[in-house]
């Protein structure tokens, strides 16, 4: 999906909701979370052309970059996962149960009929949206169960308790997330 796309979905669910036509919850946390998507998806491919040092900054300076930059007007995004690379990606307490149950549920990427997500209302009454994210092989790299030495060094330097090595194609890896 390109920018161009990402943002007319984004200005579609925006009139929607001025119009007072409240788009389905669903529908609409996906239409929100989809440019953090396509943003990081681009710069992690753009890195990689550049170099894996490059690569590693993207997840470890351009991701939350990203997230930040997209997180307005009431909404907030990041993600998440069941084994943390980094500290800060920690799911938000909504999101602590359904990662749990689909790190251990064994749901695999490949095997996936239709699109997998979920959908919380949160106590204050705003929506809590979230979509599995699973190992692509661009992900191995830094993700798979043999990594680089220089890529294993540069991980170790940035993240010293990392636990988000060892993935296979296909395996869960964690979420993205969005709250409005």
């Amino acid at each position: 999906m390109n920018s161009r796309t990402t943002a007319i979905i984004a200005f579609a669910a925006l009139l929607a909701a001025c119009a007072g036509l409240e788009p389905d919850a669903k529908e609409r946390g996906a239409a929100l979370l989809a440019p953090f998507k396509a943003n990081l998806g681009n710069e992690l491919s753009a890195s990689m052309q550049s170099g894996l040092d490059e690569a590693i900054a993207a997840c470890n300076s351009a991701a939350p970059a990203i997230a930040e930059s997209l997180s307005v007007d009431g909404v907030s995004m990041g993600r998440a996962s069941h084994r943390l690379r980094n500290p800060e990606n920690t799911a938000p307490e909504w999101l602590v149960p359904t990662v749990e149950k689909w790190a251990s549920s064994g749901i695999h990427g490949d095997e996936a009929v239709k699109p997998i997500s979920l959908l919380s209302k949160l106590d204050d009454g705003r929506f809590g949206y979230a979509e599995p994210i699973f190992v692509q092989p661009l992900c191995l790299t830094c993700h798979g169960e043999t990594l680089a030495p220089e890529v294993a060094a540069k991980i170790a330097e940035l993240y010293p308790d990392d636990q988000a090595t060892g993935f296979r194609i296909g395996d869960f890896r964690g979420v993205f997330w969005i709250e409005f």
